[in-house]
């Protein structure tokens, strides 16, 4: 299966002091990075705004918060940063113009919530191990206070951010997961990703079916092999969406009604393939179908001749003989 790939977003809020710390980082103005051994400076030329500072960022915020007519305390925050990047898997293979697409994208998202008028600056880095963009902008809200607390918000509020966020980003980039936040209490969005894999999946039993419809006396031996060779990638995948729907908390069975539906059609498939096949196939699939696809699954096995099996349990077919583990 594909490795997992998040959109990712971070705030962090600076006061007067931090924030020229913040903009020698972002605009790379230090001329060694000694403290942070993630920056390549030989890739900085690859950096790029999608915003450019038109000042100091201190400067700017000031002048902002000025004109907005708000008052500022020593400990109020001047300047919010939002980090924007995916997971290292996301990036892989993608050229310039489509890592800078993405950050584009995640501008426009922001932009729908925060004037963009109050943003500082939006630089991509290029040279550390995984392309970001550090967005940084002055808090003031719609009716021009300046409220950190506000506009990023509580628990609560971050994981709308992250709610929002996500929803926004997927609609161009359906591989991309939901990130969990803090206040999750369990696994109930079912990425994409997931989906694209049931796809596989049914995609592989369609063309299980679509062999033993075509299966006959003149051609059973070649349909055979090319059956039990389908197997071998067959169980695997749903074994591993057994794993993958646990992991994300989906429920194989709910209803009693279900549970004996189950063992009714595990019986006749039982009943139906001799016991050698059974450890060798079955076994690893009893458990490994989601509730959905599970009788669809059992009826094809249910409707594979002995030959064919009996090629399957020998191994023969043109793979490397497995021993068969006890679950």
């Amino acid at each position: 299966m594909d490795q997992a790939q998040y959109g990712i977003m971070r705030f962090a809020k600076y006061k007067g002091p931090e924030i020229g710390n913040i903009e020698a980082h972002n605009e790379r103005t230090k001329e060694k990075y000694a403290s942070n051994p993630d920056v390549d400076v030989s890739r900085s030329k690859y950096n790029f705004h999608l915003v450019e500072p038109v000042q100091r960022y201190r400067a700017e915020a000031e002048k902002q918060i000025a004109a907005a007519g708000c008052r500022t305390r020593k400990d109020s925050v001047l300047v919010v940063e939002v980090l924007f990047t995916a997971s290292p898997e996301f990036f892989k293979g993608k050229k310039r113009a489509e890592v800078r697409a993405y950050f584009e994208e995640a501008l426009r998202f922001f932009e729908q919530y925060q004037n963009k008028a109050n943003i500082i600056s939006a630089v991509v880095h290029m040279d550390e191990k995984t392309p970001h963009m550090h967005l940084s902008f002055v808090p003031l809200t719609a009716d021009g206070r300046l409220s950190a607390k506000e506009i990023v918000g509580n628990k609560k509020k971050l994981t709308q951010w992250q709610d929002n966020f996500w929803s926004h980003m997927v609609r161009t980039y359906p591989e991309l997961e939901r990130g969990e936040s803090a206040s999750q209490t369990g696994r109930d969005h079912i990425p994409p990703r997931v989906f694209k894999e049931i796809t596989r999946l049914a995609k592989q039993e369609a063309k299980l079916e679509e062999l033993l419809a075509g299966i006959g006396a003149f051609n059973a031996k070649s349909r055979a092999a090319e059956i039990a060779a389908l197997l071998d990638k067959y169980i695997p995948a749903v074994e591993q969406m057994h794993t993958t729907m646990k992991k994300y908390q989906v429920a194989f069975t709910t209803t009693t009604a279900e549970n004996k539906k189950l063992k009714q059609e595990n019986a006749q498939l039982e009943q139906s393939l001799d016991k050698a096949t059974k450890e060798s196939t079955l076994k690893q699939l009893a458990d490994a179908k989601l509730r959905r696809d599970y009788a669809d699954a059992v009826a094809v096995l249910d409707h594979i001749p002995k030959e064919v099996l009996d090629v399957y349990a020998r191994g023969d077919h043109g793979r490397e003989e497995r021993p068969i583990e006890e679950r």
